[in-house]
């Protein structure tokens, strides 16, 4: 498997992740999942030379950490874990977007506790809170960075001069955006913006469009809510 490092942060990771959300969120219903065979995949992925594992609190809601947390309890020291933080999460659903600073901090205390870590590897904003100013929200990431409990931060589909504005407090490691054969946006604005601050760039959702249909595969997804990068 090769290996990438995203961009200058000096996190290196296998050229390929894989993503953890479908396995407890989104794909199918709670009784079409089968924990064995998800934890099996993780395993293999693993012998395959993956080292990049994606999952978040809100897949489940909270389910999914805890099922990374199982099927890598063994290989913890060879893996690079991320996840993300932002929405407010209330009976089991998803209820809004909350990235008010107490909320982030709770989160992330929550996700080390499901993942059985002392340490997050790369931290993301799922979704830019429009009630929250970014520089407020990067500046709490990056105290969780010098408390040790995050190693390195990213934000998710945010536009160009919320990366510019969040890079300039702490150094944004890696955007995740969604970009595949239907949805070729970042190419416009977002990458040539990576590549000049030295930011890496994580792809999601190649196989699906806009609809939240899986266009190749042909089956359908509950999908989380859109934020996608405009100018801001």
């Amino acid at each position: 498997m090769q290996r990438r490092k995203l961009g200058k942060s000096g996190l290196e990771v296998s050229a390929i992740g894989l993503g953890c959300m479908g396995m407890s969120f989104a794909y199918g219903t709670p009784e079409e999942r089968d924990e064995r065979e998800s934890i099996a995949t993780i395993h293999r992925a693993i012998d395959l030379g993956v080292t990049f594992f994606d999952t978040a609190e809100v897949y489940g809601p909270f389910t999914n950490e805890e099922l990374l947390a199982r099927a890598l309890k063994d290989h913890r020291d060879r893996v690079i874990i991320a996840t993300k933080f932002g929405f407010k999460i209330e009976n089991g659903e998803m209820t809004g977007l909350d990235s008010h600073p107490q909320h982030i901090r709770e989160a992330v205390d929550g996700s080390l506790r499901r993942l059985a870590t002392d340490h997050i590897d790369l931290l993301y904003q799922h979704r830019v809170d429009p009630d929250v100013p970014i520089e407020d929200v990067v500046g709490v990431m990056s105290d969780l960075v010098s408390d040790g409990k995050v190693r390195f931060l990213g934000v998710s589909e945010a536009g160009e001069q919320t990366i510019r504005r969040a890079h300039a407090v702490h150094p944004i490691t890696a955007l995740q955006s969604e970009y595949s054969l239907w949805w070729r946006e970042p190419e416009s604005e977002i990458l040539p913006t990576l590549e000049e601050l030295g930011i890496g760039f994580v792809p999601f959702s190649p196989l699906l469009e806009d609809a939240g249909n899986l266009m190749l595969a042909g089956r359908p997804m509950t999908t989380l809510p859109s934020s996608r990068p405009s100018s801001c």
